[in-house]
């Protein structure tokens, strides 16, 4: 398949990553469920570049199995997850959260991909026994369109969450793109503004598999082994992910890899709102342009650049860029796109 815009899945492994795992390979044999020295040193370095050294660290094997377990931890059947419509968990889980909390997601109506505080109020009142109870806000950092909550607005959220009892559940499947353009480090973005618990991701920035799920409210933590375990998310041979993640936060990966698609997603973006009939839907402010194009070029634009229409009725299109994009390749499509207007 040609190189494009699909997906940061698409995208292959860092050689950084693959030589991590091909050395946890030639190890000697390792214990088994996380008891090895590579998801050992991994959780610590972790515990240390979110500032949290109380913090409790879990690895499992996807985004959904850290969302989904995350969330079950969290809340009991008859309470609920407060969303966005166009929240992960909502739209691309199979309602995964759903059948292993056995409760409810509560979805709201967002505004470029974010939820605020004034709509989750009215929630709050209750009808006692009648309705799910309010018990988590989940956010996405970065969103679904690839917008970002400002370190204000998340410890706003955090605020309110436990002024009313609830918790504050952050998605971080693109976490390193949203700490990347905010400037700020993983400590400043989620431990010191109060959030909860992290869905900490790395697949969709050079990672082959595997996410972490980080309890900054270490409490929420009690069961969460036994919750992974039933949810089938315990690796045997975590090894792997650890090894991943060690390499992952050694050197600055996480950053050269979110700063290299972030700043070519800007340029993607530049580029193609000066072009006629082509629209940004939304600003740029991680790795993922969302774009109105005319009807007329889409499918010819796919066929050399595969990419997805994020939203039918307007054409619009969702660019995904990845840590191994070129800029050769945002030029390729930007002139493309240029000349079938043209």
């Amino acid at each position: 398949m040609m190189k494009g815009f699909a997906s940061d899945n698409y995208a292959g492994v860092s050689p950084e990553i693959m030589e991590a795992i091909a050395k946890a390979n030639l190890a000697e044999h390792q214990g088994s469920y996380g008891a090895d020295e590579f998801t050992g040193r991994a959780v610590g370095m972790i515990k240390e570049i979110f500032g949290a050294p109380d913090a409790e660290v879990f690895f499992v094997m996807n985004g959904t199995g850290a969302n989904v377990t995350a969330l079950q931890t969290m809340c009991r059947s008859y309470e609920a997850v407060v969303c966005t419509e166009m929240a992960h968990i909502n739209t691309d889980e199979c309602a995964a959260a759903e059948k292993f909390i056995g409760g409810k997601l509560l979805y709201l109506p967002s505004k470029m991909g974010k939820l605020n505080i004034d709509q989750i109020r009215p929630l709050l009142g209750g009808r006692g026994e009648h309705q799910a109870l309010p018990r988590v806000i989940s956010i996405t950092q970065a969103t679904e369109v690839g917008t970002l909550y400002t370190v204000e607005e998340i410890k706003a959220f955090a605020e309110f969450a436990h002024e009313n009892g609830l918790y504050l559940h952050v998605d971080g499947a693109r976490i390193a793109n949203a700490a990347v353009s905010l400037g700020v480090s993983f400590k400043e973005m989620l431990t010191d503004t109060g959030v909860d618990v992290v869905s900490f991701g790395g697949t969709k920035n050079g990672m082959m598999m595997g996410e972490a799920v980080v309890f900054l409210n270490p409490e929420l933590a009690r069961d969460y082994r036994f919750v992974r375990k039933q949810g089938m998310q315990l690796l045997s041979k975590m090894r792997y992910v650890g090894a991943q993640f060690e390499a992952y936060l050694s050197d600055n990966l996480w950053y050269k890899n979110a700063r290299h698609a972030n700043m070519l997603a800007q340029k993607l973006g530049e580029k193609l709102s000066k072009l006629d009939g082509v629209a940004l839907m939304c600003p740029v402010e991680a790795n993922g342009v969302f774009v109105e194009l005319p009807r007329e070029i889409t499918s010819t634009l796919q066929e050399r650049f595969p990419f997805y229409i994020w939203n039918e009725e307007t054409n619009a299109a969702r660019l995904m860029v990845s840590f191994d994009t070129t800029e050769v390749e945002v030029n390729e499509f930007v002139q493309m796109a240029e000349e079938l207007i043209g």
